[in-house]
């Protein structure tokens, strides 16, 4: 093995020529990203996020008020479409407990940054994305291409309703403009959780606690919007606002792993290409980082999970190396690009929809 320098204070060793199983060797990159201290938690960097995020939407609110009844609120509702975003990603971030040390003290920002300054349910989001990150791509258990509005592989896409034909076979074109309507769903999504109720004591507990935590976000929100603005006013700063959210959310999260391979429900594949093959990172500097949550580099994120955000940019040059020697695919795009990538990846997916031997993918994106 050679080891090269990373960054002043890393270092990143090459595994042998006969380092060839993905599973065996996964334990010694996970030993280089230890030595380097890549998994140690960056508090400083998360408070100081934080902090800059409350002075923002402290500032946004600041504006709300100072204009007053102003169609210029439009732009303030947007600014509040990031701000929000942003408080998602945190949230995301706790659950992955790459902010605090303690399991206790991550759940508990999660749940208040996620519920109630965001709106979600933060219960509801860690068994879907649990899921998701156990099983990527994976058909019949990632919860993320399950089919519904859209569908995310042929097999679905042939069994769409056939009024929806016409639809799912135009889906790559309607999908950002689907996504003004996706905070929207994740609000919706969050009361639906916090109503059906739970099985366990423990469960019934933090659904209690959420569903205090989102009748009172929502209760102040709603009371401000249209106690201080005009009703039409009002609505059009909510539809501008869930609108930017719902856009952001979702193209921070879909070029990470649509149009990327599927695997199929029982094949069976370890654990490293599992993550390194169904993920894809986006490329583009701080700027795209910060946009994304970190969400850019996806491929390491699905690696390390508990990995803090700063980390995973010197991660990176560990995990190509790792790639390069295994023969894995390590792929990586523009931002722009992977938005292109998943459109035509469901309108190809699509075609199955009217002709379920038109599409290609059904062969050619699978992992057996």
């Amino acid at each position: 093995m050679t080891t090269t320098p990373l960054a002043p204070g890393f270092t990143r060793t090459r595994p042998g020529p006969g380092s060839r199983n993905g599973t065996s060797t996964y334990s010694a990159l996970l030993a280089q990203v230890k030595e380097n201290g890549l998994l140690r938690r960056r508090t400083c960097f998360y408070w100081s996020l934080f902090g800059s995020l409350v002075a923002g939407l402290a500032l946004a609110w600041v504006a709300f008020a100072f204009l007053g009844d102003s169609w210029l609120q439009l732009i303030v509702a947007g600014a509040l479409g990031v701000i929000f975003t942003q408080f998602a990603f945190l949230s995301h971030e706790a659950a992955h407990r790459q902010v605090f040390a303690s399991q206790k003290w991550n759940d508990h920002a999660g749940r208040w940054l996620g519920t109630f300054l965001v709106g979600l349910s933060y219960s509801w989001w860690m068994n879907k994305h649990t899921r998701h990150h156990g099983n990527p791509n994976t058909v019949g258990k990632d919860p993320d291409i399950a089919s519904g509005v859209l569908r995310f592989t042929p097999e679905d896409a042939a069994n769409a309703p056939r009024g929806l034909h016409s639809f799912t076979g135009h889906q790559g074109w309607l999908f950002f403009p689907l996504l003004t309507l996706e905070g929207l769903n994740l609000h919706w999504n969050a009361a639906r959780a916090i109503a059906v109720g739970a099985n366990t004591k423990a469960d019934r507990r933090g659904r209690t606690v959420e569903g205090t935590l989102l009748v009172a976000r929502f209760g102040i929100y709603l009371t401000v919007v249209f106690w201080f603005l005009p009703f039409g006013m009002a609505c059009a700063f909510l539809g501008v606002q869930l609108a930017v959210f719902g856009v952001m959310m979702g193209a921070s999260f879909a070029p990470n792993h649509k149009g990327m391979p599927t695997i199929a429900h029982d094949a069976k594949v370890d654990f490293f290409s599992r993550q390194v093959r169904t993920s894809r990172n986006i490329r583009g500097g701080w700027w795209v980082s910060f946009l994304m949550g970190g969400l850019n580099y996806q491929v390491e994120h699905h690696l390390f999970p508990s990995m803090p955000r700063p980390a995973l940019k010197q991660a990176r040059l560990l995990v190509r190396d790792h790639c390069d020697t295994l023969d894995v695919p390590y792929t990586e795009t523009t931002l722009l690009r992977s938005y292109g990538i998943v459109v035509r990846y469901l309108n190809r997916v699509g075609l199955a929809a009217r002709d379920p031997f038109a599409c290609p993918l059904v062969t050619e994106l699978r992992i057996h």
